[in-house]
């Protein structure tokens, strides 16, 4: 049997938003799961169900200015990734823990793979394992020499856009949705320089990662130019402590296309690289 929930959330600052949650009847660990750049919770549902069947609760949360977010990004209304870490996450996993006792894991997809490493960073020893898909570091060298040549342009291009419009209009450019301003200037400053730091953020989010341990499952689509495994493996090498394994997912094997988005339709050979040494 597996239990849905809704969960609702308020963080200090009056930010509402849910966590959607997955409980099988005795579950072994709790993942706190974060989405992509612009990507809902909701669009997570499959991946959870195919882990809860495996016996793990996971919450889904829901990122500032998305979904069941009370909150939309505007000229008026900004933030970045110091409101995420500081507000958002911390109410995400005081809400987690009112529903179980088990390990806790978390996790994220793209944007949320590299938060869930600063965020844990932030938290040393609550969270006994990372599970990271389609993510990576997006520092420009990270990537194949002639896409990522044209990366610094790109990181220098869309914080101006956001701070000119207010908003970074991301459906328009297929890139994340109604992006805040704020997130897209710390996101674009780790994209050049490789050094995650926030505004307002006054911990050291480098030297945090650092001193993290455990073990971290980290999953690549073979064919995903977002994340391709040389960002993924900066992003780990910034865990120095914390054991990995590096699963590459080739199309044929996830039953659809190995790009950034497509297994969250069908997660199960995903899952099964996360399980690779969790079992």
């Amino acid at each position: 049997m597996m239990r849905p929930l809704v969960v609702p959330v308020q963080a200090d600052d009056g930010h509402r938003f849910e966590l959607i949650g997955r409980v099988p009847a005795q579950p072994r660990a709790q993942l706190l799961w974060l989405p992509a750049l612009g990507v809902s919770a909701r669009n997570y549902q499959p991946f959870a169900d195919a882990l809860a069947a495996r016996g793990i609760s996971v919450f889904l949360h829901e990122w500032r200015g998305n979904g069941s977010s009370s909150l939309r990004p505007s000229r008026e209304q900004d933030w970045g990734y110091r409101e995420i870490l500081e507000q958002d996450l911390p109410a995400s996993l005081a809400a987690l823990r009112l529903h179980g006792n088990v390990p806790l894991i978390i996790g994220g997809h793209s944007l949320g793979g590299q938060l869930a490493c600063v965020f844990g960073g932030l938290h040393p020893g609550v969270f006994a394992r990372f599970w990271l898909v389609a993510t990576g570091t997006p520092y420009w060298r990270s990537f194949p020499a002639r896409r990522g040549w044209t990366l610094p342009l790109v990181y220098r291009f869309l914080p101006w856009l956001a701070q000119r419009q207010g908003v970074l209009h991301g459906r328009r450019l297929g890139f994340g949705g109604t992006e805040a301003r704020g997130v897209i200037r710390d996101w674009a400053r780790v994209g050049l320089n490789n050094h995650y730091a926030a505004v307002g953020v006054q911990a050291d989010l480098e030297g945090g990662m650092r001193r993290l341990r455990g073990h971290a499952d980290a999953v690549v689509l073979a064919d995903d130019w977002l994340a391709p495994p040389g960002s993924m493996q900066g992003l780990l090498s910034k865990l120095p402590q914390v054991t990995s394994t590096l699963s590459i997912v080739p199309a044929d094997t996830l039953g659809t296309q190995a790009d950034h988005f497509a297994w969250m339709k069908a997660p199960e050979a995903v899952v099964k690289a996360l399980f690779h040494s969790f079992e």
